[in-house]
């Protein structure tokens, strides 16, 4: 993971506020990458189940949203600068941009669905690290984003049964 760059040991050492805010940037830039590309595919889905996706992707991308300027909050009271430029983003997410050309209707709702599952992933990481260096509010907000994550995942997946 890209978040491995920072130091990987745990606990409460002088340097683990740095090194979660560090997996927190990662966080953060994969959390943003998908509230583009969810909202690229709110603008651009067509076919027969347009006007369900399109309010599905609307309350997704809205919810992630909120979600970014959490984790970029998170970050600054942990004493660290938030990347905040596409460049940056690009470096450290773990998310992949939406395609110029955008696909179909279940190939976005697949995409989506496995992006939800890999940042579910990354916050349990981040998760158990920072718990692990006594950091539970991170802990916490990482549990919280697990669910909203592991929720929009399931909705995405039940479109496509």
């Amino acid at each position: 993971m890209a978040q491995d760059k920072a130091a990987s040991s745990s606990g409460k050492g002088s340097n683990s506020k740095a090194v979660i805010a560090d997996k927190l940037g990662v966080v953060l830039a994969s959390t943003y990458t998908l509230q583009l590309k969810t909202q690229n595919f709110h603008w651009n889905v067509t076919g027969p189940n347009f006007g369900t996706l399109h309010e599905l992707f609307d309350k997704q991308y809205n919810e992630i949203f909120v979600a970014v300027d959490e984790v970029a909050e998170r970050i600054r009271a942990l004493g660290s600068i938030t990347p905040g430029s596409f460049a940056h983003f690009a470096k450290l997410s773990e998310i992949k941009e939406a395609p110029a050309k955008p696909p179909g209707e279940k190939a976005m709702i697949s995409a989506l669905a496995d992006d939800n599952e890999t940042l579910s992933k990354l916050c349990t990481e981040v998760g158990s690290f920072a718990d692990d260096a006594g950091d539970t509010a991170t802990g916490d907000l990482m549990n919280n984003r697990i669910a909203a994550h592991d929720k929009a995942a399931w909705m995405l997946r039940a479109h496509l049964q």
